[in-house]
């Protein structure tokens, strides 16, 4: 299992079209991964999952990954939400 917490800072935070963005990164690994914002834990591959946690700007979360391939999602996901969700 590998941790890593990362704070939000698009204005948005993690709704709609950055969550998108989010879900689709997480779908090309092949481990288990999960956000935690608040104890509250939910599959990081299921928007409805994200969205549900209401992360907004300057929220802090923890993506967490279970697998053949954790370090890199969790650094992948990680890069992702500290870019603002740019490329």
């Amino acid at each position: 299992m590998f941790v890593k917490d990362v704070a939000v800072k698009n204005k948005v935070g993690l709704h709609a079209r950055p969550a998108t963005f989010f879900i689709q990164k997480a779908n090309e690994y092949k481990s288990s991964i999960w956000v935690e914002k608040e104890g509250r834990r939910v599959n990081a591959k299921s928007l409805l999952g994200v969205l549900s946690l209401g992360i907004s700007q300057d929220n802090s979360v923890r993506i967490i990954a279970d697998g053949s391939d954790e370090e890199a999602a969790v650094d992948g996901l990680v890069k992702l939400v500290e870019s603002g969700f740019e490329d």
